[in-house]
């Protein structure tokens, strides 16, 4: 993996954490999700 891609993958993972806190507790409830999923979402690795 070349060093430009790690870099778009860790912006992406960043953008993902900053959107996803954003949202309140109900917006997530309606999204099927909680606070504790967020790191496993923004990685990739949330299994439902």
């Amino acid at each position: 993996m070349n060093i430009a891609k790690k870099i778009a993958d860790f912006a992406k993972y960043q953008r993902t954490m900053r959107e996803l806190n954003s949202l309140d507790a109900r917006q997530l409830h309606d999204l099927g999700i909680t606070k504790g999923d967020i790191r496993a979402i923004a990685r990739g690795t949330y299994v439902n």
